[in-house]
Formats: C-alpha cells, structure tokens, sequence
C-alpha cells in the first residue's frame, strides 16, 4: 500500500517541478486496508490413538483461533521415553495414572491450576478420591477418560470354536493353553503392555495383580509363557481394525477398543459380529489424564482445550464416538443410552467390586517387568 501511495505525490513534485501551474485538486482519501485477521495460538497435544470424536478439535480451533496439532502414540512407554528425554514440544499429554505417578516423581509435569477451569466442577468427586490415591490432592492432571482391560472376540468365531453355547466370560479363554490354542486357529492378538498383561496373569492365578515380589512375578512369567505359542501378536491399536475385518477372533484390550470394533464391523455389514467382556474373575481399571508438561509452551491455550474438554458436551460427543467412561458426571446425561448402560463400559456394582487399578512400578520392578516383556515378545 506505500508504494502505491507515493504514485500521485511524485507526479505532483514532476509536474511543479516543471513550471506547470498547479490546478487546485480535490482532496483525496486512501482506501483503508482491510483489518488484517488476528494470527492464529498454537497448541501441540499428544494422545492415545482412536481417541477423540472427530469433530471436536475443528469446532475447539473455529471457535478458539488456536491451531491445534494433534500427535497419537499407542503405549504409555513411547509417551512416557518423550518424557524422560524432554523437550517434547507438547503443552498437553495423555498418560495413564500409573504412569503419571511416576512422572510426578520426575518431575516432568506443571501442576494444575484448576482456578482457570471453570468446567473443573463437572468431575466425579468419588472418582477424583480414587484418583488421588496416586497424585495427592489432584494436583497434576485431570481425567479425561477411564476404561477396563478385557476380552474382545468375534461372537461367530467362538461358537464355532467352543459350540454355540459358549459363554466367553473368563480369563480361562485366555490364560489356558488348549483353549487359547483354539483361537489362535484365527488370531490372537494381546496388549503390547507387560504393564496391564502382567497384572491380568497374576490375578487369574490369585495374587496380588500389583505385586513387587520378584517371585510372585515369575510366577505370571511362567503363565504368559504357556500360552505364547498362540499368540499371533503383540499390538494396541491395530487390533480394532483387525477385530472388525474378522482377521483376529480375540484380543485382550481396552474396553472402548473394542467396542469400537464392534461399531465398525457393524456398520462394515460382512457378517462380523464382536463383543466385549470383563472376565468373572476381575479386570485391571485404569484412567487416562491430562497433564500439562513443565516445558509446555502455549499454557494459556493448553488450560483453554482443557477446560473445553470438560464441557459436558463436548466430552459426550467424544464418549458417543469412542465409547469409553469418563469422570465428567455432568455429561452422562447426555452420552447415548446405549453407552451409559453397557456394562462394558460403565460396569455393573458387582463387577466393580473385582476391579483392580495399576501400581506405580518402583524402578527395580519396572526393569524386571520390561526383561520379563522382552523374553515374551522374543520367545526367547
């Protein structure tokens, strides 16, 4: 706009210049450039895969003027090595609360200032109890969501497998050799997790899901390693699509997952038909939070998504699409009755009370469970 400015007022100093005489002009006025657009805040946010509705970010970037990039991970371990290392260039992460306890401990996290979400007041104060059992006082993160640690399978595979009868509703189909041996015919795929496999070995056997014992441990070792042979793989996120598309029969995963799978075969209509069950004998609960990293550099932005988030619509549209629980008790009116009332995802007293939460691992133990992992996957 300078330039084009200066055009007139270097030919009016041409033509006085040259002895012209100078006719009175009228008076003109320059056209004001339109208001240039405010540029757009930047949030980077790492979370689990499959894992929010798919609208949400857009409506959060549209109605906030922060552009949003948005990173998955599929294990607690890839988050928890950004972590470590630092510098991860995330303002907001997603670990698990077993996970975050430790990460506390090195301090990787800001604490929360919950006077700058107003939303903060929709959480479940029974859950937020269970919560503080591993960050004192809520001080660290915020939930976003909760969910089990189950059996996946393909209904019709089953029957055929074990007789139309079958109820699968045990760790049984798991954890014993000539019946996982059945499904591995047409594919078994486990939780790349020694953190959540472990835990589910040492229950079935009746002990202390969460113990330090080294002996105790060895004792689900020997377990996981009868039935390696019929584990296809180790994975956790492929196993949704391959559950849908039939070209898995059972899988030990996350509750939502899952039942994600069930959606999409469903809507697939080729005749695949999975559920999802928490064993009789008890399964592992586990919450996935919101944190905010000590070397976060858009805090602002990152208290604004989180507070979005707990708007109670926005977090029951992303319980409708993705099917997991949520600590927001002022969205469960709006989540879909048949969301609320699967005992999949929001179980029953009874099945509650066999729930079991994950440990902080101390560091001796964690070496001891990532060697234990390693044998497993390597068959070695």
């Amino acid at each position: 706009m300078r330039a084009l400015l200066l055009l007139p007022l270097t030919a009016a100093l041409l033509s006085v210049g040259c002895g012209q005489k100078e006719d009175a002009a009228a008076p003109t006025t320059a056209t004001p450039a339109p208001a240039a657009e405010p540029a757009k805040r930047e949030l980077n946010v790492y979370n689990w895969s499959d894992y929010i509705s798919e609208d949400a970010i857009a409506k959060f970037e549209e109605e906030s003027n922060v552009k949003v990039t948005y990173d998955v991970f599929d294990s607690n371990e890839v988050l928890e090595a950004k972590l470590m290392a630092g510098n991860t260039g995330y303002d907001i992460v997603v670990p698990s609360l077993s996970f975050l306890g430790r990460q506390i401990q090195a301090g990787v996290f800001q604490p929360i200032d919950k006077a700058r979400l107003k939303n903060y007041g929709n959480l479940d104060p029974q859950l937020m109890e269970r919560i503080a059992q591993i960050d004192a006082d809520n001080a660290h993160a915020v939930p976003y969501l909760w969910g089990t640690t189950g059996i996946g399978y393909n209904v019709a595979k089953a029957k055929e497998l074990f007789g139309e009868d079958v109820e699968i509703n045990s760790w049984d189909y798991v954890f014993k050799p000539e019946n996982l041996a059945k499904f591995h015919s047409c594919g078994v795929t486990i939780l790349d997790t020694a953190q959540e496999i472990v835990p589910a070995a040492l229950n079935y056997l009746g002990e202390d899901p969460n113990s330090f014992d080294p002996e105790v441990i060895a004792k689900g070792e020997a377990l996981l390693k009868s039935i390696r042979p019929y584990i296809t793989n180790f994975h956790s996120s492929q196993l949704i699509n391959d559950l849908a598309n039939g070209d898995i029969c059972l899988a030990v995963g996350w509750s939502g997952d899952i039942l994600q799978a069930a959606d999409r075969a469903e809507e697939a209509g080729a005749g695949v038909e999975v559920a999802y069950v928490i064993p009789n004998e008890g399964a592992g609960m586990w919450f996935d939070m919101l944190a905010i990293p000590k070397d976060a550099r858009h805090v602002d932005d990152a208290y604004l998504f989180i507070d979005y988030l707990l708007r109670p619509e926005v977090m029951a549209g992303i319980q409708n699409y993705v099917a997991y629980a949520s600590g927001n008790a002022a969205a469960l009116p709006m989540v879909e009755e048949e969301i609320r009332t699967d005992p999949g995802i929001y179980p029953s007293d009874d099945a509650k009370a066999k729930l079991y939460t994950f440990a902080v691992l101390p560091p001796e133990v964690d070496r001891i469970y990532t060697r234990l992992w390693t044998s497993l996957k390597t068959g070695q």
